[in-house]
């Protein structure tokens, strides 16, 4: 067998994640980040550049939508829906981050919410389906992170 890339190792592991390795501890910090990330996207709905990025998503349109977050009755495609929301929590600089500099939940629950919402009625993700998918998009960001020689400089570059 030849050994794995880092590629297919990192592939492997994060296709093997699943609900039950979920422990009370990392539910407890997942609720804990997404509650916060809800907060300050919520706060961020009323900024200038929140506002702009929604004007300029409007012109999509698609079978499939998802919420805008303090809106609603304002549905945008997943992908347009994740960018304004993520603009929304962005926009405000208070959420979660690591170091070296990233804002993990920022990036990755709006994506999660607006697929997840995008979903048909029958078809409607489980709140514990929902918090895999946020805890593995947490860990390929940490992942990326952590192979990242352009992360670890970015503290030397400011």
């Amino acid at each position: 067998f030849p050994s794995q890339t880092v590629t297919e190792n990192f592939a492997k592991v994060i296709h093997g994640l699943n609900a039950n390795q979920l422990t009370d501890q990392v539910i407890q910090r997942s609720k804990r980040m997404i509650l916060d990330t809800l907060g300050v996207g919520l706060l961020g709905t009323s900024t200038e550049v929140c506002h702009k990025a929604a004007q300029y998503s409007k012109v999509y349109s698609s079978d499939l939508s998802s919420t805008i977050w303090g809106h609603l009755d304002f549905r945008l495609p997943p992908l347009y829906a994740a960018f304004v929301n993520g603009v929304a929590v962005h926009s405000m600089d208070f959420d979660d981050t690591w170091h070296p500099a990233t804002h993990p939940s920022g990036a990755v629950l709006p994506a999660v919410i607006a697929l997840s919402d995008a979903f048909p009625q029958k078809k409607k993700i489980s709140g514990l389906d929902l918090l895999l998918a946020f805890n593995v998009g947490i860990e390929v960001q940490g992942r990326l992170l952590h192979f990242s020689r352009e992360a670890r400089n970015i503290p030397k570059r400011y």
